[in-house]
């Protein structure tokens, strides 16, 4: 007896969701066997968080594509795909925007997708996110496709509901869309920017984010300029019983001396000169909730025995007032220096040092962070593309193996600001607004690569064209990566690294093209 198509490729995921594996694994042999039973350019899984669709899992599409939030109401074709209850096919002249138009990684120099089909993902009856398949050929889907993607996408709502509770019953935690909520509901405050990330240790600053936001202690937030201290401090509070209090923030670094007590405290009216009316310090108003005083080691060794004395008893007195006030406060610190240090020399007292420290937590910088890079890079690019009003922004091969080459003094904020700033220009040089912006690695402009990231690629010449434009980019395509297999010594992995590519993507397109 032979076994049809759907069924062989359907019986191994059945067989999965007996399984313990890791949400990513799980997600990853889902798509791979949707792709099989219907070949395309590739596929999506996303989930949907309030108003926006986060992909999951991508196979076939960039590395950053994992980075991006796809806001509902600015993609018309996801939009419908959650709108339907059944799934749809966007023919070839469909004029909706397609999200991932400059996304596929094979795409010979085709930017625009031209045939998708896609369908909601329901559990327990209500929309949970979509499934999503692209092709560069316009007539690659058909309706008889439609029925077997029904037919995939009840397997794959299973596949997510039970990698969901395997997670709840593994972690005995949130999920990030739970998270997210908490986030919004905390003293009606706006929802901070995610943590995007899968690195390794990226995953271990969530863990220690959830193992300490569930208690009550102070927390000592270290590491370098730029790299999202404030950010774990939001995420701190928000997975604390104080979520639903007010955090506030006080950046210790921006404060004249004369004027740090007054701002830590309070003061009453008359205290000093200008002081028109009493004023509730950052204490009060944090009463309940957390205070976050980022760049700590700014404070005087003044203001510092003040600070100390709040946190020993909890009480504080406003400047010029004679009655003290008690206040419930928990307190998360920043700082970018070496307190230890600053201890030893003198310049910060070593009683405050351990109130503030009693769970010290290091932010990794980004350079630790491996191909976390591409994924926010693909974050920021997101934010920025409808600013600018493109279809698509996206980063060339070259722009994302310079992204992964470079060092990040300034981690995460310097990313972003490159980021914003080269899709700036090359929009202002382009004679034509153009749907699709492709930054290469010269609009980056890294300091240190600026010549030598495309001086490699433009000095090489390339192939003669003996035929149409696909051969001759899969004649480039192969010659590229028998190259960087070579400096690699073989390495498959290492390769992938280097051309900024997904090792599995990169072994389908090798066999594509004949060298595996």
């Amino acid at each position: 007896m032979t076994t049809s198509p759907l069924l062989a490729t359907l019986l191994p995921l059945v067989a999965d969701l007996s399984r313990e594996l890791p949400e990513a694994e799980r997600y990853r042999r889902l798509l791979e066997a949707l792709r099989e039973l219907l070949p395309c350019d590739a596929t999506a899984l996303l989930r949907l968080e309030g108003e926006e669709l986060v992909p999951l899992a991508v196979d076939g599409l960039s590395a950053d594509t994992l980075g991006r939030r796809f806001k509902v109401a600015e993609q018309p074709r996801l939009q419908a795909l959650l709108a339907s209850p059944q799934p749809t096919h966007f023919a070839a002249d469909c004029g909706l925007a397609d999200p991932y138009d400059g996304l596929v990684e094979c795409h010979g120099g085709q930017l625009e997708v031209h045939d998708c089909l896609g369908c909601a993902l329901y559990l327990d009856e209500r929309p949970w996110g979509v499934l999503t398949l692209d092709a560069l050929n316009p007539q690659r889907f058909s309706s008889a496709d439609l029925d077997t993607l029904e037919a995939f996408a009840s397997l794959a709502a299973a596949t997510v509901k039970a990698s969901e509770r395997m997670q709840k019953l593994a972690h005995r935690a949130e999920t990030e869309h739970e998270l997210a909520e908490l986030y919004k509901r905390a003293a009606g405050q706006a929802a901070p920017r995610q943590m995007v990330g899968q690195s390794a240790a990226h995953k271990r600053l969530l863990d220690e984010v959830m193992l300490v936001g569930n208690s009550e202690l102070n927390v000592l937030i270290s590491g370098e300029t730029g790299v999202g201290k404030e950010l774990v401090a939001q995420a701190i509070h928000g997975h604390s019983p104080r979520a639903q209090a007010p955090m506030v923030s006080l950046n210790c670094a921006a404060l004249p001396e004369n004027l740090i007590e007054s701002e830590l405290f309070g003061h009453v009216r008359g205290a000093f000169s200008g002081a028109l009316q009493d004023r509730r310090g950052k204490f009060e108003l944090a009463d309940g909730g957390t205070l976050f005083l980022d760049e700590v080691g700014e404070l005087t060794l003044t203001a510092q025995a003040k600070l100390l004395r709040v946190l020993q008893c909890g009480q504080l007195q406003r400047v010029g007032a004679d009655r003290e006030l008690r206040v419930d406060v928990r307190v998360l610190a920043a700082t970018n220096r070496d307190l230890a240090q600053e201890v030893r020399a003198g310049r910060f007292r070593a009683d405050l040092y351990h109130r503030l420290s009693v769970y010290p937590l290091r932010v990794p910088a980004l350079r630790e962070r491996g191909r976390d890079v591409l994924l926010l890079a693909g974050f920021f690019l997101e934010e920025n593309r409808p600013r600018l009003g493109l279809r698509s922004l996206r980063l060339a091969a070259d722009a994302q193996a310079a992204l992964l080459g470079y060092d990040w003094p300034g981690n995460v904020r310097e990313l972003e600001h490159l980021l914003g700033r080269a899709a700036l220009k090359a929009l202002a040089a382009c004679a034509e607004r153009p749907r699709i912006l492709s930054l290469q690695a010269r609009d980056l402009q890294l300091p240190g690569q600026t010549e030598s990231a495309g001086a490699g690629l433009e000095a090489e010449p390339l192939p003669a064209a003996s035929g149409d434009l696909r051969q001759a980019v899969d004649a480039y395509q192969r010659r590229l990566i028998a190259d960087c297999l070579q400096r690699q010594q073989g390495s498959w992995a290492a390769a992938a690294r280097e051309l900024g590519l997904d090792r599995a993507n990169l072994n389908r397109l090798a066999r594509r093209l004949g060298l595996r």
